[in-house]
């Protein structure tokens, strides 16, 4: 008969082997911890936002509890828990050995689900089976922006049952918007740490959320730029909410996004890192672009966001003829494809911006590049340009417009990646005198000529 402090004995391999206890080694791991530790979260009380999606879990599942869950190398620490009344921080948790989360620990992120509790080898001789009335148990890993596992979202049920598909898609969409809100206060505190230190800092918070370089695709020429708005006021430079990334999906597969945040300052700050993380998150298993940024949309409901967004996504991969993808446009400007010979073609179905409502129309359109073709995607900064307000327009456009951005774009025929997102940059410099109305993000994706 097993003792307390007696070896767990689980029948399963755990990725980075066991403890001498028989607990998963991935629970000592300092990185792991070191993470847990940076979501602030432990020995803290209840809030609204996991209470609710907590809540949300046991509802939608039928499961009389639910737990937000922080494991660090000793114990597990219910965040929220849904179903158990405990209110005193010192009762919301429960010794690691204990609980089932460490499974999901020790399996380096995958799920682990479990229908009968009592008769499932994995989980028949664990010591919280009786106590703890677990009849069946589903749970998803917290992830950090590195990938370690925080914790886990689970839900127990009294009696075994067999937990539907529809359950376990919730659980982990779920799972994947309270690790975002973990991911977001973290992004958020990082914010506030560099406003307090100064304004001049807000430069410095952009480019952390963009990547400090673009994923280099062998094959294909890559450029990018992000040009912050002037500054209109006393306050100096705020954070915008313009974003782009480049990224390797699966396989030979990649995928580029870019989008605008509606508004500036901390809020649309936290919006944008929240969809680069999901969009990352995501990507690996969606292969669809309108799939892709209906999932996020679903998340920042989820998440209640702040501000709406519109964004452009765009799978794709080489082949031997040059690129082939498919783009969905989420209330963003169509992307632009610059031929070889010059000839500038928009690309892209007009869809729902995302944040707003549940239900959004977004399609996904095929393109093509043949050697020397150039697709562009950019923010409204690069179509909606005015020059600096008092200043006379004399003979020219008060608006850069969408005819004036193709005009630039056909006129960088010929031009690499790089040098046509600095053409662009320029042609917009010269119309507004250096005096920028909008932020301005630029992402431009090229197939070398043929030799």
């Amino acid at each position: 008969m097993r003792k307390v402090g007696d070896p767990v004995a689980t029948g399963l391999d755990f990725r980075a082997g066991t403890r001498a206890d028989g607990l998963p080694a991935a629970l000592s791991d300092p990185a792991r911890l070191a993470a847990v530790a940076a979501t602030g979260l432990l020995d803290t009380g209840p809030e609204e936002v996991f209470e609710d999606l907590a809540s949300l879990a046991a509802r939608v599942t039928g499961s009389g509890r639910a737990f937000v869950t922080l494991v660090d190398e000793d114990r597990s620490f219910w965040k929220s828990c849904v179903g158990v009344d405990a209110t005193a921080i010192t009762a919301r948790q429960n010794p690691v050995r204990e609980s089932f989360c460490y499974f999901l620990v020790g399996l380096a992120g995958d799920p682990f689900i479990v229908d009968d509790a009592a008769s499932d080898p994995r989980t028949r001789d664990h010591p919280s089976v009786g106590p703890m009335h677990i009849g069946a148990w589903a749970g998803f890993p917290l992830l950090a922006p590195g990938g370690e596992v925080l914790g886990s979202f689970c839900v127990i049920d009294d009696s075994p049952r067999t937990w539907s598909a529809a359950d376990l898609t919730t659980l982990e969409t779920l799972a994947r918007s309270v690790s975002a809100e973990i991911h977001l206060r973290q992004s958020l505190e990082a914010a506030r740490q560099a406003h307090r230190l100064s304004a001049d800092l807000a430069h410095s918070l952009q480019q952390g959320l963009l990547p400090p370089s673009l994923h280099p695709i062998p094959g294909l020429e890559v450029a990018a730029s992000y040009h912050p708005a002037s500054a209109s006021g006393s306050s100096g430079v705020e954070v915008g909410g313009d974003f782009y990334d480049l990224f390797a999906t699966r396989g030979s597969s990649y995928a580029a996004v870019l989008g605008d945040v509606c508004g500036k300052g901390v809020e649309a700050a936290k919006v944008t890192a929240m969809a680069r993380y999901t969009v990352r998150a995501d990507a690996s298993r969606v292969l669809s672009p309108a799939a892709l940024l209906g999932g996020l949309n679903t998340a920042m409901l989820a998440q209640r966001a702040p501000r709406f967004l519109t964004a452009v996504y765009t799978a794709f991969r080489l082949t031997p003829g040059g690129l082939a993808g498919r783009v969905s446009l989420a209330g963003h400007p169509p992307a632009l494809i610059r031929r070889a010979d010059g000839r500038v073609q928009q690309v892209g179905t007009p869809g729902t911006l995302l944040g707003v409502v549940e239900h959004v129309r977004l399609v996904d359109v095929r393109f093509r590049l043949a050697p020397g073709d150039l697709l562009l995607l950019y923010t409204d900064g690069a179509c909606e340009a005015r020059p600096r307000p008092g200043t006379p327009s004399g003979e020219r456009q008060q608006v850069f417009g969408d005819a004036e951005l193709a005009a630039a774009l056909s006129g960088t025929r010929g031009l690499d990646a790089e040098a046509t997102v600095k053409g662009i940059g320029a042609a917009l410099a010269d119309h507004h005198d250096g005096w920028a109305s909008d932020d301005t993000a630029l992402l431009a994706l090229r197939v070398p000529p043929s030799s």
